[in-house]
């Protein structure tokens, strides 16, 4: 009575001895429909390798490289799929997929091509264990399964890669246009100009300060031409952000002249209490440069030319 009570509870509780071989069981058939994939396709490598190749030629994908290059892609990518198949392990496909993303990107590859070339594989691959298991549904279907599951990862994987390296990409080339949009020219020694042009955010804004900061101290600048002519409208953050700039230049030792203040920033920067005594402003770019240069003590000689007081100064000894 004991021995049927304790098998009774056994049974109820969900721990008979049969279950745990029998998730073994399962668990070594897994690996070993995994284990056949592989040995087929390894078997089966340079046929179903060519017949991939040409599925992506056909389909036009990859059109930016040579008929070399990507029989060359193809190989490479082909045998990281069989090295994260047979050992479960995704790292070596997330390694070539950021190389591969890295030098197809800016070759004009999208991710819809990159897509296209994973998912040929997974159609060349399925067809060839259709074929390799005719007359036997369940194992067909365990080996479908596996190899389905595996691309899905490996595909997922190469997404995400050409996707972080587009991300990357389109974030230098927004910094490139944005420095480009902000040039801090160099107009006479020690006199910088930064023409402003367009909408000013938060992020342009720390921007313009970053680059005007740098080119201060690189060109030891004293007196810096800041023209906004081109900036229509200026919210209240941003016009704050300006009169900080004014401060860092000052104590870098850089004079800033603000020039081209349209009326709507002249009334954002009254609402919002800007002390004027610290802003140096005057009408126009003309204007802002002749007083930049008076303030560094250029003159204009005789002959059109002109001269700092140490040139003149030398000149004169030198007579």
């Amino acid at each position: 009575m004991m021995e049927q009570r304790d098998r009774g509870q056994n049974a109820a509780a969900g721990n008979s001895p049969a279950q745990p071989r029998q998730a073994s069981s399962r668990t070594r058939e897994a690996r070993q429909v995994v284990a056949d994939l592989v040995e087929q396709f390894q078997r089966e490598k340079d046929e179903l390798r060519a017949e991939w190749a040409k599925r992506v030629l056909d389909d036009n994908l990859l059109t930016a490289l040579s008929r070399d290059e990507t029989e060359n892609e193809t190989r490479a990518i082909y045998d990281q799929y069989l090295d994260a198949l047979k050992t479960g392990d995704l790292s070596g496909v997330q390694a070539y997929s950021q190389n591969l993303s890295e030098r197809l990107i800016p070759r004009g590859v999208d991710i819809k091509e990159a897509m296209g070339l994973v998912l040929h594989l997974r159609d060349v691959l399925t067809r060839a264990t259709r074929v390799s298991h005719v007359g036997s549904v369940e194992l067909l279907e365990d080996h479908i399964g596996a190899l389905v599951a595996a691309v899905n990862e490996i595909t997922i994987t190469v997404a995400v890669g050409f996707v972080q390296e587009r991300e990357r990409v389109i974030r230098e080339q927004q910094e490139a246009i944005r420095e480009l949009s902000t040039p801090v020219l160099q107009v006479r020694e020690r006199l910088l100009i930064l023409p402003i042009i367009g909408v000013i955010d938060s992020q342009r804004a720390r921007q313009i300060t970053e680059q005007l900061l740098r080119a201060i101290r690189v060109n030891r600048a004293r007196v810096v031409v800041i023209d906004i002519t081109g900036v229509a409208m200026m919210d209240s953050y941003v016009a704050n952000h300006l009169v900080q700039t004014v401060d860092a230049c000052r104590l870098l030792g850089a004079v800033v002249i603000v020039t081209g203040i349209s009326p709507e920033i002249a009334q954002t920067l009254v609402n919002i209490g800007v002390d004027f005594g610290r802003l140096h402003t005057l009408g126009d770019l003309q204007e802002g440069i002749e007083e930049a240069e008076r303030l560094l003590g250029y003159k204009v000689t005789s002959s059109g030319d002109m001269v700092f007081p140490e040139d003149e100064t030398s000149e004169t000894t030198g007579q």
